[in-house]
């Protein structure tokens, strides 16, 4: 069962996340908040799995909740989707950065939302074609570290895996999940890193070191 938190200043938000999530098998939403302040506090003993967070509310907004959680230990941070309703190019990047999952406006489709809350549970991200584009463009013109800092630790194992060659059922068989799973994986980091196919994230791959290239011929 994944356990979620909806994060939003706005009571409408609220009830209409939770009336969509409380219909899907597998999620069970175990709370409300209003405010930045009051997740923080009630995330230790609510122990959510994905957290959906509001970028702008009064008091503590988004970033800052990312920011005091990315100081808390990781076995005890939840994945964190971002909603919004500004894509501001600055916002975007710092989310990522600080360890945001997905980053969706909150006009995306509902199903879009769910699938956002089964793939951060996973690890992996849903992204919307025009953040992508943001994320993308902002690597290009220097504003992150590098590309694989926009990757999450899963993203970075299933880039290992297509740069040793490797399926989507062998990648599942290797990092123990499905193969759904691994497609959301796979599209993610396509998006996140501008790429066209699973071709090119092999070589980028194999470009950035994750996979020396006498083991990749091996693969």
């Amino acid at each position: 069962m994944i356990r979620v938190l909806i994060v939003d200043d706005h009571e409408v938000v609220r009830h209409g996340l939770r009336f969509v999530l409380d219909q899907e098998d597998g999620i069970e939403v175990v709370g409300e908040c209003a405010a930045g302040e009051r997740a923080l506090a009630v995330i230790p003993a609510l122990r959510p799995d994905v957290v959906l967070l509001d970028m702008v509310m009064p008091g503590l907004d988004g970033l800052g909740v990312l920011r005091r959680l990315a100081g808390t230990p990781e076995a005890d941070r939840p994945a964190v989707i971002v909603l919004t309703s500004f894509l501001e190019d600055e916002r975007v990047v710092e989310a990522v950065r600080l360890g945001a999952l997905s980053y969706l406006p909150k006009t995306t489709a509902v199903d879009r939302v769910v699938d956002a809350v089964r793939a951060a549970a996973e690890g992996g991200s849903v992204l919307e074609p025009g953040v992508a584009a943001l994320l993308v463009e902002r690597v290009r013109r220097g504003g992150a570290r590098r590309p694989l800092d926009l990757l999450t630790p899963r993203e970075r194992d299933v880039l290992a895996q297509l740069a040793r060659g490797r399926s989507n059922s062998e990648i599942g068989r290797s990092l123990g999940m499905g193969r759904e799973t691994v497609k959301t994986h796979v599209s993610s980091i396509l998006a996140k890193l501008g790429l066209a196919d699973r071709t090119q994230a092999a070589i980028f791959g194999l470009q950035q070191g994750l996979v020396p290239l006498d083991e990749a011929l091996d693969g």
